[in-house]
């Protein structure tokens, strides 16, 4: 390979950037970079860009149809472009090992889009009633054809633009699946009707309301959970489809589109690092970059920008070299299919070898002028230095999640709710962008996570409730007694006097989904949370609580210390440049800790600090589980006061409100908490 292993910031401006030295030229220098790495792949100019097939669970599986193949080769072509689409923008005349890519894209997609070509692309009418991936491909590249119409489209002649609007029209036409698709088919019509093609145009004011629909509040869209996808598809292709298309022809629903984009980047950047990396959250990991594309979006939106510019770019290009600037993010000159290497865990099986490259929407930067005070402002770190010792925190009561910024650390926190299923993507307790989630362990201790498992002989041998009750049976509750399960609901119950209040659910009815609840209450202090949370699980079983995994960089084991001060159980892990401590106050047996093998997201091997109990009563009693889940990102030792964040402790056994089991907390700044869990079940959403 004749280039580095990895990108790096050559004569970085440290007068514009002092802190990523990334400037206008700089991403024009990364996209070549990262464009030369993956036509590696590209043996000549009639040479589709085709990565090479990753054995796992993305596609194509062995056997898959035709039409399979056919949607990988498109992907590598249109998601290349979502890269090359920007760098042409600038640079037109921009060549790749010696491939001019204008003519590149231009020839390919024109084979790929006129119908009964040997290349082309299949209708929707010659595959089985269905949604496909051609749908989510087209409508990528409509939106960068209407967000940079000097690009493609004016190479061809009236003959081969009738030819490739034929196969738009049909796919803008077709089915689509819910929620973000809608944006692919209002994107592909926007662009047919913006060059004189007939379409439906009540389909596509449907489409629009549908949208519309979908927004929650705060900005977020309802998913399957809430999710990037509310900024990567979203806000992203709204936008960009009410300043090319929307604007001057359905006005008052752009306006709306406008209001929910401001109100997302209200939050938005709170997300981030105060370095500006992404957390690892949700579906989609592979694609990791493309949150970011929410900062060139703002100052595509009307008026004034929503945020400082100057700390706009440095997070951007922090995202930005978060990825590029590593030598494992790439697996065979391409980004991995993973959140730094390859991780089979974190993925879906609608992903591919290309798909990674619809990250790179932060790259619509280079769609913004030169003059745009986001390439003109001094990088800066906006609001950090103001937060002072304590976390900053950012509730969304409308998508039942909190945003934690510790300005100790300078890690960010994603604490997620409002999640419907068991999904490690969305149903751990947080999601920290310095310590990304691992695997589940079904052995117990998955990290960042209670896991449960039953010892009520019940269910040990299948005569569950379920059972009793008549509604299934003996085969449908059969269960592996060994195994553990992870909360199949995070439910949010508010925000109240700084407490944050959510429930994990192990069991939803008809299964008793009263008795299997974890009530859970959390207060944020400068190197992480304490946790005063109530079991009500009603039969026997085993618990775990987990903290964050500590990878094993260059084969190196975490150093993990344990004591026991007073009534205090106090375990420490550190790795070079990050440490974590968990501090158990009550409500647990054990404190334990184990090696995992190839579940975290950076090494094959980390190390995991978890608690554990048993509670073999027929009747098991209510209890309050007190902790510290504490983290540096540093290699300073812990003091005495780091390790007891709680000063004093007062419990409860019934509070002034009438409710069970609670307490009084006063850490050691000084501020004082009640824990009060009244009405907790009548006040959650999901």
């Amino acid at each position: 390979m004749d280039q580095a292993d990895y990108y790096r910031v050559e004569n970085p401006d440290q007068d514009r950037s002092p802190f990523t030295g990334m400037t206008r030229k700089h991403y024009i220098e990364c996209a070549k970079y990262v464009l030369n790495r993956a036509f590696v792949h590209v043996d000549s100019f009639d040479d589709y860009i085709i990565f090479p097939e990753v054995p796992g669970k993305t596609y194509p599986q062995p056997g898959s149809p035709d039409w399979r193949y056919r949607s990988l080769e498109f992907e590598g072509l249109r998601r290349t472009f979502a890269l090359a689409g920007p760098l042409l923008h600038v640079e037109p005349e921009v060549e790749i090992r010696g491939i001019k890519l204008a003519d590149y894209y231009a020839h390919h997609l024109r084979r790929a889009l006129t119908p009964g070509h040997p290349n082309s692309i299949p209708m929707p009418e010659d595959l089985p009633d269905a949604t496909y991936q051609f749908t989510c491909e087209l409508g990528g590249l409509c939106m960068f054809l209407l967000l940079m119409p000097d690009l493609v489209w004016p190479s061809y002649d009236q003959g081969q633009k009738d030819a490739i609007a034929q196969t738009l029209s049909k796919w803008a036409h077709h089915r689509t699946t819910q929620n973000n698709w809608r944006f692919f088919n209002i994107e592909m019509m926007s662009f047919l009707k913006r060059n004189g093609y007939e379409i439906d145009e009540d389909l596509l004011k449907d489409h629009l309301r549908w949208i519309n629909s979908y927004h929650a509040g705060d900005g977020w869209y309802l998913e399957q959970n809430y999710n990037y996808y509310t900024i990567s598809m979203y806000s992203i292709y709204q936008t960009v489809w009410c300043r090319t298309f929307g604007d001057d022809y359905y006005p008052e629903i752009a306006e709306t589109y406008e209001q929910s984009a401001r109100q997302l980047m209200a939050s938005f950047p709170y997300l981030f690092s105060r370095r500006g990396h992404i957390n690892m959250w949700a579906r989609s990991i592979c694609y990791r970059l493309w949150v970011a594309g929410g900062f060139p979006m703002a100052f595509m939106l009307k008026g004034d920008a929503p945020f400082d510019p100057g700390w706009a770019r440095r997070l951007c290009s922090g995202a930005v070299l978060q990825f590029t600037g590593r030598e494992d993010f790439y697996d065979n000159e391409v980004p991995s299919l993973g959140f730094y290497g390859h991780r089979e865990f974190l993925l879906q099986g609608y992903s591919c070898a290309a798909s990674p490259f619809t990250m790179f929407m932060p790259f619509l930067a280079l769609t913004l002028p030169e003059s745009s005070p986001f390439w003109t402002a001094i990088e800066n770190d906006g609001p950090w230095d103001s937060f002072g010792k304590q976390p900053h925190q950012y509730v969304l009561a409308k998508p039942g999640m909190a945003l934690v910024n510790y300005s100790e650390t300078g890690a960010s926190e994603i604490k997620p709710a409002k999640v419907n299923e068991e999904d490690h993507n969305y149903n751990r307790l947080c999601y920290n962008t310095d310590f990304p989630w691992e695997d589940h362990d079904p052995a117990g201790g998955t990290a960042m996570e209670y896991c449960y498992r039953s010892k009520d002989p019940r269910d040990l041998d299948s005569r569950d409730s379920t059972f009793y009750l008549g509604l299934a049976s003996r085969e449908e509750t059969e269960k592996d007694p060994n195994i553990y399960s992870t909360p199949v609901s995070v439910l949010y119950n508010g925000y109240r006097e700084e407490v944050l209040y959510r429930q994990l659910v192990f069991r939803k009815p008809p299964n008793n989904g009263s008795g299997y609840i974890i009530d859970l209450a959390e207060i944020a202090v400068p190197l992480g949370v304490i946790r005063i949370d109530r079991s009500r699980l009603a039969f026997e079983y085993d618990l775990t609580l987990a903290h964050f995994g500590l990878p094993h960089l260059d084969d190196q084991p975490a150093v993990v210390e344990q004591q026991r001060l007073g009534d205090r159980l106090i375990a420490t892990a550190r790795i070079q440049g990050r440490q974590l401590a968990l501090v158990c106050y009550g409500g647990f047996d054990q404190l334990r800790c184990k090696v995992h093998g190839g579940r975290n997201a950076e090494a094959e091997e980390s190390t995991v600090l978890y608690l554990e109990k048993t509670r073999l009563q027929k009747n098991p009693p209510m209890e309050l589980m007190i902790t510290a889940m504490l983290h540096k990102t540093d290699d300073s030792p812990w003091t005495a006061e780091e390790l007891n964040p709680i000063k004093s402790l007062a419990l409860h056994d019934t509070l002034p409100s009438g409710s069970t089991l609670g307490a009084t907390i006063e850490t050691q700044d000084q501020a004082r908490y009640t824990i009060d869990f009244n009405h907790i079940d009548g006040l959650r959403e999901c």
